[in-house]
C-alpha cells in the first residue's frame, strides 16, 4: 500500500512518525555503543586478570615450570588473554561496522527527511494560497452580483416614477448596465480561477503529495532495512569470533587434560631429593652385663673435672645473636658409664627433618658457585645444568667463529667486498671467550666428578657410628645423615664414613678456629663478663667441621668434646675443647650424650 494514495491527508502524522523512526535508530546506535564499551571493559579486565596471575620473573618461575599443573595454568592464562583479544575484536567490529555506519546514515537520513518535508510544506502552502485566491474571486463575484441587482432595481423604480426626469432615468439605466457588466466580468474571473484551482488541487493531491509521500515511504523502508542489517551484523560480529573463542576454550581443556599427577609427584622427588641415605638400624644393646669403666673413661672423667674449674676470660667470642641468657647451673659430674646408661634409656627425638628443611630452603637463595650449599643429588643436577648451559654457549661462539672464518675467506678471495683484517679482532675475542668457557666447563666437570664420586651407592643402605668397641654396646647416631649443615644452614659435601673410636678417648688434635677473636668492642665486653658454663654432657664429632663463621669451633671427625649448651632448636650445640676453646658446632655433626640431670638427658637422633 502506498502512503501517497492512502495517507494523502496525514501529512502531520507522517512527519511525527518519520521523526520517531530516526530517534529509534539513534536509540539503537546508542545501545550498540554501550555494548561495545562493555566488551572493551570486559576484555581489559580479562587481560588484567591474566597479567595479574602470570608467573613473576624470578627463580620461582623456573621451579613452577617443572610441574604439569603449573604449565597448564600458564596455558590457561595465555588462552584467556587470547580470549580477551576476541572481545576486543567484537568491540572494534561493532564500532566500525555498525556505530560508524549508522552515525553516517543518520546524518543522511535527517537531511533527506528534511528535504522531503520541505517540498511537502511548499506544496501545501501553494494549494492553500490558490484556495485563498479562489475564495477572493468568489466573494468579488458575489459582491458584484448583488450590486448589479440593486442597480437594476433602482433603474426600474426610477423608470416607473412619472415625476423623475428622463435624464435621471437614463442615468440609472446606464448604472445598472455597468453593474451587470462588472458582475459578468467577475463571473468570468471566478469561473476561470475555479477551473485553475481544481486543476492545481487535483495535481496536488494526486501527483505532488503522493510523490513526496512515496519518497518518505521509501526513506522509511530503507531505514528499517538498514536497522535489520545492523541487527544481523550485531549477531554476526559475535559469530565470527566463535571459532577462535572455541579454540581458546579447547586450549584450556587440553591444558587441563595434560595435567599428570604422577609426573608432578615424581617431580617433587627430583626437586628435593638430597642423595643421602637414611640412617641405619639401631642395634640392640644388652644391659644385662654391668658396664665397667675403663681406665680411659676414668681419665676422661678426671680430665673433665679438672677442666671445669673457672678459666680466664680469653675464650673465643660467640655469636652476638646466640647469647645464652639462661645459664645452666653447674651439674654434678657422674662417671661416663652412667651417662651412657642415661643416654640409652632416654627417648630419642628427631631433629633431622627441621635441619634438612632449613638446608633445602637455601636452594631458592643465592649460594656458592659450585653449589656446595645443596645436597649431593641437587648439587649434581645444578652442576649438570650449568654444564649444559656452558656447552650451548661454547657452541654459539664456535658457530660465530666459523661464520667469521668463512667471511674472512670470502674477503681474502674478493678484497673489494671487505678487509680480511677487520675480522681478526672479533675472531680473537671469540677465541678468548671460548677458552674462558672451556675453562669453566673443566671447573664444573671437576666439581661434578667430585660429587658423583662422593655420592653413596644404592647398596650402601646402612651407616653406623660407634663410640666404643665393646662387646655388646654400640651407640645410636644422633642425627640423620642428610643433616650436614654449615653455620649458615647450608650443606657440605664431606663424606660420612663409619668411624670406630677406640677405648682410649683422648681428644683428637684440635684444628685451629677459622676466625680470630672478634674485635667488636660491645660484644667483647658483653661476653667477657660471662661466667664459665659448666659441662652438661659429652659429644663425638661424626663429620669434620671447619668452623669458618665467627662463634663456631673447628672439629675433626671422631673428636670428643664437652657439651656446655644443648641445641635450643636452631640446629647448633655449644661445645668446649679445653679451657680456652669453645664455640658452636652443627647439632647434626655430633653425637651428643647428656648427663642424667641435664634437661631430661636428651639425645638427638
Amino acid at each position: 500500500m502506498s502512503w501517497g494514495s492512502e495517507l494523502w491527508d496525514q501529512f502531520d502524522n507522517l512527519e511525527k512518525h518519520t521523526q520517531w523512526g530516526i530517534e529509534y535508530l539513534e536509540k539503537y546506535t546508542k545501545f550498540v555503543k554501550e555494548r561495545s564499551e562493555i566488551e572493551t571493559n570486559y576484555a581489559k579486565q580479562i587481560r588484567n586478570l591474566s597479567k595479574k596471575y602470570q608467573p613473576k620473573k624470578n627463580s620461582r618461575e623456573e621451579e613452577e615450570s617443572k610441574y604439569t599443573f603449573c604449565r597448564a595454568f600458564l596455558t590457561t592464562l595465555n588462552e584467556l588473554n587470547d580470549y580477551a583479544g576476541q572481545h576486543e575484536v567484537i568491540a572494534e567490529n561493532l564500532t566500525s561496522q555498525i556505530i560508524t555506519e549508522l552515525s553516517r546514515y543518520l546524518q543522511d537520513l535527517k537531511s533527506e527527511r528534511k528535504s522531503h518535508f520541505h517540498d511537502g510544506r511548499k506544496a501545501q502552502q501553494h494549494i492553500e494560497s490558490s484556495w485563498k485566491q479562489l475564495e477572493s474571486c468568489k466573494r468579488k463575484f458575489e459582491r458584484d452580483c448583488k450590486e448589479a441587482d440593486r442597480a437594476q432595481q433602482y433603474f426600474e423604480k426610477m423608470d416607473a416614477d412619472i415625476n423623475v426626469t428622463k435624464a435621471d432615468v437614463e442615468k440609472a439605466r446606464q448604472q445598472a448596465q455597468m453593474r451587470h457588466q462588472m458582475a459578468a466580468d467577475s463571473k468570468g474571473d471566478y469561473s476561470s480561477y475555479l477551473q485553475k484551482f481544481n486543476q492545481e488541487q487535483n495535481e496536488h493531491y494526486f501527483t505532488v503529495i503522493p510523490n513526496i509521500f512515496q519518497k518518505l515511504q521509501d526513506m522509511e523502508e530503507k531505514r528499517i532495512e538498514r536497522l535489520g542489517v545492523c541487527m544481523k551484523t550485531f549477531a554476526d560480529v559475535d559469530r565470527q569470533v566463535l571459532p577462535i573463542v572455541g579454540k581458546c576454550l579447547d586450549g584450556m581443556t587440553k591444558a587441563a587434560e595434560s595435567i599428570e599427577p604422577k609426573t608432578d609427584s615424581q617431580q617433587v622427588v627430583e626437586s628435593y631429593k638430597s642423595g643421602f641415605e637414611p640412617p641405619g638400624d639401631v642395634e640392640f644393646e644388652d644391659y644385662g652385663q654391668a658396664m665397667k669403666r675403663t681406665a680411659s673413661e676414668t681419665s676422661l672423667s678426671n680430665t673433665r673435672e679438672g677442666k671445669e674449674k673457672p678459666t680466664t676470660k680469653t675464650k673465643g667470642k660467640l655469636w652476638p645473636f646466640i647469647k645464652n641468657k639462661n645459664k645452666s647451673p653447674k651439674q654434678h659430674k657422674e662417671p661416663l658409664s652412667h651417662r651412657l646408661n642415661d643416654f640409652m634409656t632416654s627417648k630419642p627425638k628427631m631433629h633431622c627433618l627441621r635441619s634438612l628443611r632449613r638446608g633445602l630452603s637455601l636452594k631458592l637463595g643465592s649460594g656458592p658457585e659450585d653449589f656446595s650449599h645443596l645436597p649431593p643429588e641437587q648439587r649434581r643436577k645444578k652442576l649438570q645444568g650449568k654444564l649444559d648451559e656452558l656447552n650451548k654457549d661454547i657452541q654459539k661462539e664456535m658457530d660465530q667463529r666459523d661464520a667469521l672464518t668463512k667471511m674472512k675467506d670470502v674477503y681474502v678471495k674478493n678484497p673489494q667486498m671487505g678487509d680480511p683484517n677487520s675480522v681478526d679482532p672479533r675472531l680473537s675475542e671469540i677465541g678468548q671467550n671460548i677458552e674462558k668457557l672451556q675453562f669453566e666447563v673443566q671447573k664444573f666437570e671437576g666439581w661434578l666428578a667430585e660429587v658423583e664420586e662422593r655420592m653413596p651407592s644404592k647398596s650402601d643402605t646402612h651407616r653406623r657410628s660407634g663410640l666404643y668397641e665393646t662387646q655388646n654396646s654400640t651407640t645410636v647416631g644422633n642425627n640423620c645423615a642428610q643433616d650436614r649443615e654449615s653455620p649458615d644452614g647450608s650443606y657440605t659435601e664431606e663424606q660420612n664414613s663409619e668411624t670406630q673410636v677406640k677405648a682410649n678417648i683422648a681428644p683428637a688434635p684440635a684444628q685451629a678456629p677459622a676466625h680470630p677473636t672478634s674485635t667488636t668492642p660491645e660484644f667483647d665486653d658483653e661476653f667477657d663478663d660471662e661466667e664459665v658454663l659448666p659441662t652438661i654432657g659429652t659429644c663425638k664429632a661424626l663429620y669434620p667441621f671447619e668452623g669458618h663463621n665467627e662463634g663456631t669451633i673447628a672439629v675433626a671427625e671422631g673428636e670428643l668434646l664437652y657439651v656446655i649448651e644443648e641445641d635450643k632448636g636452631d640446629g647448633w650445640t655449644r661445645v668446649r675443647r679445653n679451657e680456652d676453646e669453645e664455640g658452636y658446632v652443627p647439632t647434626s655433626y655430633v653425637e651428643v650424650f647428656l648427663e642424667t640431670n641435664a634437661k631430661g638427658a636428651m639425645t638427638y637422633i
